[in-house]
């Protein structure tokens, strides 16, 4: 994974923490994919708190001057996804991260 997005991922996760975000995982998938570097993956306590998550992580990243290419699952607040091409951010609900256990789909990433 590039320095920078590491780095990116590392500050993602403490925004995500800011937020009252839970059981923050940062996945290098560099080797595994050409998508994207890294996963952040992280839990919400209710729909509310992953939709204010996500909007933390979003505004943050504008402020530092990364836009998001895409952002999906505003509407449910279930699962949202953030994709800023080097890191690609999920936050999900708890049992919504169990039900898709990316964790697992992607264990042969290194762990952050």
């Amino acid at each position: 994974m590039e320095k920078n997005a590491q780095a990116f991922a590392l500050q993602i996760k403490d925004w995500i923490e800011d937020k009252n975000g839970t059981d923050v995982e940062i996945i290098d998938v560099s080797d595994l994919t050409p998508m994207t570097d890294a996963f952040v993956i992280a839990s919400g306590s209710s729909t509310l708190n992953v939709k204010a998550i996500a909007e933390h992580v979003e505004d943050m990243g504008s402020k530092t001057g990364t836009e998001p290419l895409s952002y999906e699952g505003r509407q449910g607040g279930r699962w949202i996804l953030i994709d800023f091409n080097s890191v690609v951010v999920h936050i999900f609900l708890e049992e919504e991260r169990a039900f898709y256990n990316l964790e697992r789909l992607w264990q042969d990433g290194k762990r952050v």
